[in-house]
């Protein structure tokens, strides 16, 4: 496609409604036996209505233009129906064009190609082990039976390419199926003039790539450590060397997030899909107990647009609404916490559930522990990892590994009552001088001194001893002293019996492999000392409707809701309560997305 091409599809996509719809002889000729008996005749609606008026008519309505939405739309455009993508934001891309862009897809093709020894049979057990009873062995069965049909799907139907992401592990590689190497893969470099006009609507990445660099998610273990270690410093160079080579061909290159949702936005618009921007879901439209339609509004205006065959929700969680947060969660919680994308605030699970749709696992989230910086929270994944570093309560005492899973660590912040070592909410990373010198620190590079507005709102400490350090953050400074101690003396061995931070392949993805006998652990004992905050951040909300194996939304005695499919954020997660690996948000959310699609196309 060219940029000239893209941008006239751009046009198309943005343009007012009546300019993005189909014919209303091509839309009836297309309608089917199915169609007609679903939904009444058009006519129906032809005065408007208190939803307002027809805005459109297609055989399928998308809501969300995130992962699982964008796979929904191509997969259904691409078996021959007439699709919408109704978007709420300005944007899109969602929360997943924000994001590192991790997909964790057993036995798909592109890890298989890499010689990665997957097989059904692992992935099977692997998954039951780390999910147990979160989720049905029906959903964990047909998410990893159409996962590798959907990256090839998306790779046959879209400009999207892949790379394994070598050495990154499975997050409990000692479970029975877990691969130490990993199983997660991330989109490979793409050219965002491939949207033409259209990439000016992509969402912003949540940290942006350091200019003129070409970077993959997979590299940042490795710029972490560019001012200490040969392939750190080796790594650097390359992603430098790429940035410059896409410049001097004209290329605006894009990874991570970036890529994916790019390639999937350039998949509709080869596919003639309209994507309507600003155009928030109101509620859902149900006939003689099937979901028809949707109301939106768009160019503030207030209408229904009828979906003859289905309306599948993939319009992400409820991250950003307070009050659901506040009714399903426990506290402390705060909306300000989230990276997830600012316009996810619940709608399309409190559409289904004014549908009749079940939920389940509202009280979870994908967990992480955070920083509360002043523009937004900052994920925290190799700073409390890296050797040099450890996490304590309002006690001063350790409560957790910290390179466990992130996932894990919020779960365990939010035991406050074990073993009565006091409240984990806030807790506090603390590292020294020598760390610093070392180690990138969010995009701080070493021995850079922190911004002024990290001190000033209390995201960050500093002090040139243990005991005034305590006095900062508020914990006996006897408790952090002898907890520092503890903790050095064992540092210095290289063991944790405490807390075992070491004892997996995954425990040493974010750490310095110059770092012996074990890259997690370093003591921490050169002045000056920083403390930083940590709060119960998360990628956003895995709560939502309750789906079957096919993606269809469900009553609480199990019965279908006809017409209405869910996916994403906006469905609860097949993973349950926990994290498989690197991608487990995304590689489900596609999966079930593209499951959703070809059921409506199925019609059966």
């Amino acid at each position: 496609m060219t940029a000239r091409t893209a941008s006239a599809a751009s046009s198309d996509a943005s343009s007012e409604p009546s300019a993005a719809l189909p014919s209303r002889r091509k839309v009836l000729a297309g309608a089917g036996a199915l169609a007609a008996t679903v939904l009444p005749s058009t006519a129906a609606y032809a005065d408007g209505g208190a939803n307002g008026p027809v805005l459109g008519e297609y055989d399928v309505v998308v809501v969300g233009s995130g992962a699982s939405g964008m796979t929904a739309a191509l997969t259904a455009a691409k078996r021959g129906l007439s699709v919408l993508v109704a978007e709420k934001a300005p944007t899109f891309g969602g929360s997943a064009a924000r994001s590192g862009a991790g997909i964790w897809l057993p036995n798909n093709s592109v890890i298989l190609g890499a010689g990665v020894p997957d097989t059904p049979a692992k992935a099977a057990a692997y998954l039951s082990a780390v999910v147990g009873n979160g989720s049905s062995a029906d959903r964990q069965a047909a998410f990893l039976a159409n996962g590798p049909r959907m990256l090839d799907f998306v790779m046959a139907n879209s400009p999207l390419r892949f790379r394994f992401m070598d050495g990154y592990s499975d997050y409990y590689p000692n479970l029975p199926g877990g691969l130490p190497n990993g199983r997660s893969i991330e989109p490979d470099q793409i050219d965002g003039n491939i949207l033409g006009a259209e990439l000016a609507h992509l969402n912003p990445a949540y940290m942006p790539v350091p200019a003129g660099m070409v970077v993959f998610s997979q590299d940042y273990k490795w710029l972490n450590l560019a001012a200490v270690s040969a392939e750190g410093l080796a790594v650097s160079t390359a992603c430098l060397a790429r940035g410059t080579a896409a410049a001097l061909c004209g290329q605006k290159p894009l990874t991570m997030g970036q890529a994916l949702a790019t390639g999937l936005r350039a998949g509709l618009m080869q596919a003639g899909v309209p994507v309507w921007l600003n155009s928030p879901l109101v509620d859902l439209v149900q006939e003689g107990g099937a979901v028809t339609g949707v109301v939106v509004e768009k160019g503030g205006v207030r209408g229904v647009v009828r979906a003859r065959k289905g309306v599948v929700i993939g319009s992400g969680g409820f991250e950003h609404n307070a009050e659901m947060r506040a009714q399903y969660q426990q506290q402390p919680i705060g909306t300000q916490w989230s990276v997830g994308a600012k316009e996810n605030t619940g709608d399309g699970i409190r559409a289904g559930q004014r549908a009749g749709a079940a939920l389940a696992l509202m009280e979870d989230a994908w967990w992480g522990p955070s920083i509360p910086l002043p523009a937004e929270p900052y994920f925290c994944l190799a700073e409390r990892t890296l050797p040099g570093g450890l996490m304590v309560n309002a006690k001063g005492a350790r409560f957790v590994n910290e390179a466990a899973p992130y996932s894990d660590v919020v779960h365990v912040m939010y035991e406050k009552d074990r073993v009565a070592t006091g409240s984990h909410i806030p807790a506090w990373l603390i590292v020294d001088q020598n760390y610093r010198s070392k180690y990138l620190f969010k995009d701080v590079l070493p021995t850079i001194s922190f911004p002024d507005s990290w001190y000033e709102v209390g995201a960050a400490k500093k002090a040139w001893t243990w005991d005034a350090l305590a006095n900062q953050i508020g914990v006996p400074a006897a408790a952090l002293r002898s907890t520092l101690n503890r903790f050095n003396a064992q540092a210095w061995n290289g063991t944790d019996p405490d807390y075992h931070r070491g004892d997996t392949a995954y425990d040493h993805y974010y750490t310095d492999p110059g770092v012996t006998p074990n890259s997690c652990l370093a003591p921490i004992w050169a002045p000056p000392f920083y403390a930083f905050k940590i709060v119960p951040g998360d990628l956003g909300t895995k709560g939502g409707i309750v789906t079957d194996t096919r993606a269809r939304a469900l009553r609480a005695d199990g019965s279908v809701i006809r017409g209405l499919w869910a996916a994403g954020n906006a469905s609860a997660a097949v993973m349950g309560h926990s994290y498989a690996g690197a991608g487990s948000t995304i590689g489900p959310a596609m999966t079930f997305g593209y499951v959703a699609a070809n059921d409506i196309a199925d019609g059966v």
